[in-house]
Order: C-alpha cells, then structure tokens, then sequence
C-alpha cells in the first residue's frame, strides 16, 4: 500500500511541480490488488487492439476508425482522452491547498470546450479527413502550412509525451520494484502495440474504459464523501472552513495566483490551447458526419464538467475528513502528507487497500490512454501531412501510407522511450504547460482564422504561427519555469511562467498583418477559395468524397 501511495505521488508531482523524496521506494511492499487490477486492464485492452487490428486495415480505418464511432462512444473517449490522473491527483490537491481558488485549472480546462462546441467541432468535421492540418490546409498552399502544422503537432505531442512517460515511469518502477529504465520501455512497447495493430478503434476503446473507470472511482469517493457528511452542505463547508489553516479565506479568490497577469495567461492557455491540442481535434474526425461531431462535444463537456464538480467535492472533503482527523494534520493544523497525495489518502480512509488498488489501475489506464492518442496524432502527422502530402504531393497508395504510419508509431514509441529516459530527473511539470501554450499560441489562431476569415493568405498564416511558435519557446524558456528552476540563475528573463496572453494576440496580429500585406498571386488564390470552403463547411457536401479518396 505504501509503494502505491509513493507512486501516485511521484506521478501527481511530477505533473504538478512538487518535490517528493523517491529514496525509499525500493524498500517499500508493492500492493497486490494493484497490480493484479494493471494486469487485467493490459490484458483486455490488449485484446481489443488484437479485435481492432481486423477493422484497420486502410488509412481511413486506421486514422479514423472508418468514421464508425458514435456521438456518445467519441464523447466519452475525448473525455478520457482529456481527464488525466495528474489532474485528479493535481486539481483535488490545489483544491485542498487553496480553496476556492484551486479550481482554476478546472474551469480553465473546461471553458475550452464551449469554443469547441460552438466554433470548430461542426466545421471541422466537414472540412477535415484524417488530422487538423487538413483543415489549415484546405484553401492555403499544403506543403507550408501542413510543415508548420506538423512541427507544431509534433511539439506539443513531444512536450505532452514527455510529461506521461516520466510519470508512467516512475509509477510502474514503484508498483513492480522495477528498473525505471524497464519501466519506461513497457509503457512505450504498450503504446505501440496499441496504435500500431489496433489503430484509432484501439485507442479509441482504451480511452473510454479508462473514462469510465476514472468517473466511477470519482463518484464513489465523492458520494462516500457526502454521506459521511451527511448530505449537509452547510455542514461540509463549515466543516472546511473551520479545519483549514486559511480559514474562511479558502472561499475566495486570491489564494492560489495572486497575480492577475499570471492567472488570465494561465487561463487563456488551458482555454484556447484546448482547442488546439491534435490529439483531441484529431477525434472529430471518428463520426460520421457534423451532428455527431456536436453530439461528441456535448458528451465529453458533460462528462469532464461532471469530473470536475468531482474534484472540488474531492478536495474540500479532504479537508473535512483529513485536517479534522489528528491523525492526518501536524500540531499547526497542516496536512501531515504530500500535498498531491490527498485524494489517494482519502481513498485509503474511504476504501481500503481495494480501493487504493483500483485507483492505481486508473493511474496507469489514464497513461495509456493518453499517451495512444498523443501517439497515434503524431503519426498522422508525420505521415499523412508531411510524407503523403509534402513529399507525395498528395498522390499516394493507401496501403503505403499506412504503412508509414505504423513506422512513425514505431519511431515515436521510440522517441518516447529515450525522452522519458532522458528526463528521469527532470521536474517536467512545465512541460504539460508548454504543451497547451503552444497549441493556443500556433494552432488555435490558425485553424480559427482559416475557418472564419476570407484574407487570411499562406504568407499570413505561414509567417505568422511560425514567429509565434519561435516566441511562446523563447518566452518559456526565459520564464521562472526553466529559467531559473531547470538553470538555476537567481532571476527569471520574463517573470511570468504562462505567456500566453503575449504570444497569443502576437500571433494574431502577425497573421493579420502579413495577409493584408500580401498581394502574390498565391494570396488571390486563398481568398477566392473562401467562399467554397465555407459552403463545404457549412453544409458538408462533398466530404463522402474527400474521405473515400
């Protein structure tokens, strides 16, 4: 039991910056019902991927799962696509910290999804066939703008893997006594067995089992929570209010990032990065047709909001059961614990070892499934935009591209096996951060200007995401973040460590600027194509065709 509440713990701070003494791990005893419940998830979703290898057998299945998957099972496969143990271990824990204010990466990661819903999900899907390029290619140049969008892919799946196969690691090597090393190469050998035979159907299924069993745990927790209050809010507040050391302070913001800078950057990044992250836009193109493309960000909205009520019922009741018991609190009245471990404590107190062995299984589902869709977008990437369509021009074999995929799954498996190696020791937490900065910063300008706005040219969007790719890295780089926690100088460059309220409005600007400057021929060819993908947008005629071809 212990070696499981020092794994989640290394896998919560890593992902949400905290330090934890990893020194005991190899003295610790592993829990058994853990790892009996790891090996039945591996088992089942392996036989998926074996099932699923069957229905893979073209690009289309392959990227898309034949467009076959319905409005709820997409829904429900975002949703466990998107809800990660870091943010059910993280989130609870700043809830717990801070109150009230501890939910801004709540409300931050789900705003994104209204703009989801109303903005992108329906035309994307008409105007789109395997990944998000396709969409910022539609009427530009392809070969500039699918090679900025695929570094851009490719950036953000590489900061976001990064972030997974440490934690993954390093949770593996705690529940098994293995060598980290090991540890990292099993997930990754995972990860490619799943995307490389099973394709989008695998990783489609793998990440709505991990959704329903993170739900499921979260709801248990919760209602154990509620009833051992009674079902008295009054009761449950008072309660928090009076064993917090901040007091009445925990129903007010302010308490978590004083700065308003800081708090509207980090919030614009969660908020529109959401929206540009490939490995969640890359879904829409699993249904049929634009009302289950609507139908799916319904879902997944309802499901990831409901997860998050969760987490705030979570951490204030870790405040009501844990600070009210001596046995959890030091004599200043402070958690006696690791911050990031309060939710699994709790598990402890509501559930046993049992519990504690599920909430393990969950851990590591939630690895798995994220890291398949990181994988399988990157894939895409690499081989439908920058190999079929920059180095085939767009004519090639499907059979071939296929083929090519499962190589760069191959190579992106191993890609992250040596990152993750790399990185043992390394507080990676801003690298989830970074990931969603640039997605706001790059992607987001870029498909929202395509989609809505006739001026937009090749020049624009070219010049415009690439200056703003170059300064959200640089920025990051100069940020407390890394500038001084990563390479130790006293003062950070940029004092703010989420840049995105410069660099997203830099790179609007930009794309504005270069495309009303722009008067190539190339430029007269982008805005006379606007009108006829916003009509294919709009209505969706011709996609059977696009996708058949």
């Amino acid at each position: 039991m212990k070696r499981l509440i020092i794994a989640l713990s290394i896998f919560g701070s890593l992902c949400f910056g905290a330090e934890v003494d990893v020194g005991e791990i190899v003295k610790v005893q592993f829990n058994p019902t853990a790892v009996i419940m790891f090996l039945v998830f591996v088992l089942v979703t392996l036989g998926i991927t074996y099932y699923s290898s069957k229905k893979s057998q073209s690009a289309s299945s392959f990227y898309t799962a034949g467009g076959n998957i319905t409005g709820l099972q997409n829904g429900t496969a975002i949703a466990g696509d998107y809800m990660s143990a870091a943010s059910f271990l993280g989130i609870t824990a700043l809830v717990f910290t801070n109150g009230f204010d501890g939910l801004i990466y709540s409300i931050g990661f789900l705003v994104g999804w209204p703009i989801i819903l109303f903005l992108i999900a329906e035309k994307f899907r008409n105007l789109g066939k395997f990944t998000f390029t396709d969409i910022a290619a539609y009427r530009l140049d392809s070969k500039p703008i699918r090679i900025l969008s695929a570094i851009s892919a490719l950036s953000v799946v590489s900061f976001y893997l990064i972030a997974q196969m440490v934690g993954a690691g390093q949770l593996i090597q705690v529940l098994f006594g293995l060598p980290y090393a090991v540890a990292v190469v099993l997930v990754g050998v995972l990860m490619i067995c799943y995307v490389t035979f099973g394709g989008m159907h695998a990783t489609t299924w793998v990440q709505i089992i991990k959704a329903i069993l993170l739900l499921s745990g979260a709801t248990f927790m919760s209602f154990m929570i509620l009833y051992l209050t009674k079902f008295d809010l009054t009761y449950y507040f008072s309660e928090a209010i009076k064993n917090h050391p901040q007091s009445e302070g925990i129903m007010s913001p302010g308490t978590f990032i004083k700065d308003p800078i800081s708090a509207i950057s980090l919030g614009l990044a969660l908020m529109f990065g959401t929206a540009g992250l490939p490995h969640i836009l890359m879904r829409f193109f699993t249904v049929k047709d634009a009302k289950e493309a609507r139908k799916s960000v319904f879902y997944a909205t309802v499901f990831i909001g409901y997860f998050y009520i969760l987490t705030f019922i979570i951490g204030f009741g870790a405040i009501v059961l844990l600070l009210g018991n001596p046995d959890y609190t030091n004599a200043d009245g402070t958690f006696n614990g690791v911050a990031n471990m309060v939710a699994i404590t709790l598990a402890e107190v509501i559930g046993g070892d049992i519990f504690l062995g599920f909430i393990s299984a969950v851990a590591f589902a939630t690895i798995l499934a994220v890291v398949s869709g990181l994988a399988i977008s990157g894939a895409g990437a690499i081989s439908h935009d920058l190999f079929v369509n920059v180095c085939k021009n767009g004519v090639c074999d499907q059979q071939l591209e296929r083929k090519v995929t499962k190589i760069a799954t191959i190579g992106i498996g191993i890609v992250a096996i040596i990152l993750g190696m790399i990185f043992e020791k390394q507080n990676v937490a801003f690298m989830v951060g970074l990931a969603f900065g640039i997605a706001a910063s790059v992607n987001f300008p870029i498909l929202l200007l395509s989609i809505y706005w006739k001026n937009l040219t090749t020049k624009g969007a070219f010049y415009g995401g690439l200056i703003g790719l170059i300064v959200v890295l640089i920025l990051v780089i100069l940020s407390p973040s890394i500038w001084v926690k990563s390479f130790g100088f006293s003062e950070a460059i940029f004092p703010y460590d989420h840049p995105a309220i410069f660099s997203i409005p830099l790179t609007f600007i930009l794309i504005y600027i270069v495309s009303k400057l722009d008067t190539s021929k190339r430029a007269e060819i982008d805005k006379s194509g606007f009108n006829a993908q916003d009509f294919r947008a709009q209505t969706g005629i011709g996609i059977s065709e696009a996708v058949s071809h």
